[in-house]
């Protein structure tokens, strides 16, 4: 019998520092990885259109065009994961970066520990779970507002059936709120359920998070009736909930 084994997930470093893409990619490469480099926009697009890529790891700082206008880019046509490299301490760009769609960012200098145990949190929260063995429900579902969230297959239908595509990280704080309904959650206590480690004083990536899933599930992302902002608190989604498990 032949068993078919799993190509190494594939990572697409994009630096415009020699030194760093290559101590990137000896490092993901000894971790199992796949590696591909891009020192600039015109190498990254080229990458992205020859080769298959699980995910990006993206500098702010580039010449020609930057990270931020890179990212804007990528997600435009693509739900990839980005995990911006930044040497700026500036939130704003922080802020300006998640609010464009990247999933997480990572400050430089950096340990390369961390880099590793990012992306993989990034990789894992895209997979979709594996079907049950036994005859159990296959995915576990909540319906609201004529939305239907399918956790298991990591999808957001519309009532006319038509998938609304989301980031990994606007699925997970999705589910997050829907889970919790009713409840009302503090900054932290959702940074920690969907990222797994604690907030920055300065971050304010929960609420960009917020703001771009608003755009997409809201009717009147300014006057929003299901994510519902509690002022020095936190949000509380405040649609009525049904299970509907397949």
């Amino acid at each position: 019998m032949v068993y078919s084994q799993k190509s190494p997930e594939h990572i697409l470093v994009v630096d415009d520092d020699p030194r760093i893409r290559q101590m990137l990619a000896r490092y993901f490469e000894d971790e199992g990885y796949r590696v591909s480099l891009a020192g600039d926009g015109r190498e990254m697009r080229n990458c992205l259109e020859t080769q298959s890529i699980d995910i990006i790891l993206l500098d702010l700082v580039l010449p020609g065009e930057d990270g931020l206008t890179l990212a804007r880019d990528i997600r435009a046509r693509s739900d990839i994961p980005i995990i911006m490299l930044t040497g700026r301490n500036d939130v704003v760009d922080r802020i300006v970066g998640l609010e464009i769609g990247a999933d997480d960012y990572i400050a430089k200098p950096f340990h390369l520990r961390e880099v590793l145990a990012r992306l993989r949190s990034a990789l894992r929260r895209r997979q979709p779970q594996a079907p049950p063995v036994r005859s159990e429900p296959q995915s576990e579902i909540y319906g609201f507002e004529g939305w239907r969230l399918d956790i298991g297959r990591r999808q957001l239908l519309s009532d006319n059936g038509e998938e609304t595509l989301l980031t990994t990280g606007e699925f997970d704080m999705l589910c997050v709120l829907v889970k919790h309904a009713g409840r009302v959650l503090q900054r932290e206590l959702l940074m920690d359920l969907t990222r797994g480690r604690n907030l920055d004083a300065f971050d304010r990536s929960i609420d960009a998070q917020i703001a771009r899933l608003r755009r997409k599930i809201e009717q009147d992302p300014s006057n929003p009736a299901l994510i519902k902002s509690v002022r020095g608190v936190g949000y509380v989604f405040s649609a009525r909930t049904s299970r509907q498990d397949a």
